[in-house]
C-alpha cells in the first residue's frame, strides 16, 4: 500500500506530499555525505527505486519510508518536517484530520494518525492517536528511544511492557521508558483507541530512534 492510499487525500495533495517527501530525503541524503547507492543499500531499496522517490515520481509505501528514515539515522516524522505547516506559532489539527497512517497494508487493523508534525529542530516529542480495529491481529514488541506515555480512550485493552501486563480502560494512563519492549495485547472490547505520545530527552536521543 502506497502514501496515496494510506493517506486518502485528493491527488493533487498526494503529489504535493510526495515531492516534499522526495525533497527532504535528498536533503538530508545530502546533508549526511551520502550516495543514493549508499542508502538505498541501507534501506534494502534498488537505486532506481529511490531516484524515483528523490524526484517525487512515485508514492513510497510506509514500509519503505521507515526503512528510508532508519537508513538516514532520522524519525519517521521529520520526514514531514514543515509539510503543510501553518504560519503562525500554533497547529491546529481538526478531528480525524491527523496524517493517517494505516499499518501492516491494510485499511483494518492497526491505524495511527500523527496529531502534530514536526516544525523545526527543537521538537522533542511524537502524539499520535491509535486505533485498533482487527481483534485478531498480533503484535511484535516495539523497542525505541524516550519516554512514552499513553492514554486510554475507547475500549480495553491489555498492554504488556517488559514482563508486566496492564489493563487500559477508558481514563486510563501508562507511562514507561520505551526501550524496554511493549505491545498491545488481548483486546478486550472493540474498537479500541488510545493517545500515544513519545517524549524525547534530547534531539540525539529522538534522531537514534
Amino acid at each position: 500500500m502506497n502514501i496515496r492510499e494510506e493517506l486518502n487525500s485528493p491527488e493533487s495533495t498526494v503529489k504535493s506530499l510526495d515531492k516534499h517527501l522526495g525533497n527532504t530525503l535528498r536533503s538530508i541524503r545530502l546533508d549526511n555525505g551520502l550516495t543514493i547507492a549508499e542508502v538505498a543499500e541501507r534501506a534494502n531499496l534498488s537505486r532506481g527505486m529511490l531516484s524515483k522517490i528523490e524526484n517525487g515520481l512515485t508514492s513510497p509505501s510506509l514500509d519503505k519510508l521507515e526503512q528510508l528514515a532508519n537508513a538516514l539515522g532520522v524519525t519517521l516524522s521529520r520526514l514531514f518536517n514543515d509539510y503543510d505547516n501553518p504560519k503562525g506559532g500554533a497547529q491546529f489539527v481538526k478531528s480525524g484530520e491527523g496524517m493517517e497512517v494505516v499499518r501492516r497494508g491494510t485499511k483494518s487493523g492497526h491505524t495511527y494518525q500523527l496529531l502534530a508534525y514536526d516544525q523545526g529542530p527543537n521538537k522533542l516529542f511524537e502524539p499520535f492517536l491509535i486505533s485498533l480495529e482487527e481483534e485478531s491481529e498480533v503484535f511484535a514488541p516495539f523497542e525505541h528511544p524516550g519516554t512514552e506515555f499513553i492514554y486510554m480512550l475507547e475500549g480495553r485493552l491489555e498492554y504488556t511492557v517488559s514482563d508486566e501486563t496492564y489493563l487500559l480502560e477508558p481514563g486510563d494512563s501508562l507511562t514507561f521508558n520505551a526501550e524496554q519492549p511493549h505491545r498491545p495485547g488481548t483486546k478486550l472490547q472493540m474498537p479500541i483507541r488510545y493517545l500515544a505520545i513519545i517524549y524525547y530527552d534530547s534531539l540525539d536521543e529522538r534522531d537514534n530512534r
